[in-house]
């Protein structure tokens, strides 16, 4: 909840609000500024300790991103993730709506939280306002918990006229969006002919002309120029 900005915002609309954050700064920022809902000092990677059906809805801003970085080496990212969904779920009502906005790192991370969210029991879908810009863009889970809900749809995003916008698609669909604009941009070919930077192509070309240059090289495998995951499994 950080320092309760957003929670004004639901006690003007007539809600009442609990906030959970992992920083205890930020809490008695909270409290400094008079904030009017119950403050929580817990990570939420370690679960929503609620009692089941008890929110109407949540909100999240700029958090859910962070789930995805260990700490120590005990912590487990895609384990957070699941017992941070999972967790929240179990304490919506069935019907229950959450919008979690978050700033993925890249497809790779967005494609571990939104499989993550269906785990955890979710439909819903991934809304992205202004795609093309590079300070105005933001990523927002739009979840529904419990069975599929004729009246539920997802907002249209801002910046709607641009053809990248992700509003009505599902999360699954989102997931598979991105992973085949990135399989995609792997097969490209540059305009001469030559192979992308960093392709596989490109680095057995680089190492056929270590090797004629006398230079020890190891043998090409399944795994030469294979991209390293940037998440911790």
């Amino acid at each position: 909840c950080g320092t309760g900005l957003s929670g004004e915002t639901l006690r003007e609309e007539g809600h009442s609000w609990i906030g959970v954050d992992i920083s205890a700064d930020m809490l008695r920022a909270a409290k400094v500024r008079e904030a009017d809902g119950d403050l929580i000092h817990r990570d939420m990677g370690r679960g929503m300790n609620f009692r089941q059906g008890v929110f109407d809805g949540a909100i999240s801003i700029s958090a859910l991103q962070w789930l995805c970085y260990s700490n120590d080496n005990n912590e487990d990212p895609r384990k957070r993730l699941t017992v941070f969904f999972q967790s929240l779920y179990k304490c919506l009502r069935r019907g229950a709506r959450a919008v979690l906005q978050f700033y993925p790192q890249d497809s790779e991370q967005l494609q571990l939280i939104t499989a993550c969210a269906m785990r955890g029991g979710f439909g819903g879908g991934l809304v992205v306002d202004f795609p093309h810009s590079t300070k105005a863009k933001k990523y927002f889970l739009v979840l529904l918990a419990g069975p599929p809900d004729a009246s539920f749809s997802l907002p249209a995003a801002q910046g709607a006229d641009d053809a990248m916008s992700t509003a009505g698609v599902s999360v699954a669909g989102s997931v598979a969006q991105h992973e085949g604009r990135r399989h995609a941009k792997r097969k490209q070919k540059r305009n001469d002919g030559r192979a992308i930077v960093k392709s596989r192509e490109w680095v057995q070309g680089k190492k056929e002309t270590q090797r004629k240059r006398g230079h020890t090289v190891r043998p090409d495998s399944k795994y030469t120029a294979r991209k390293r995951s940037k998440v911790k499994f």
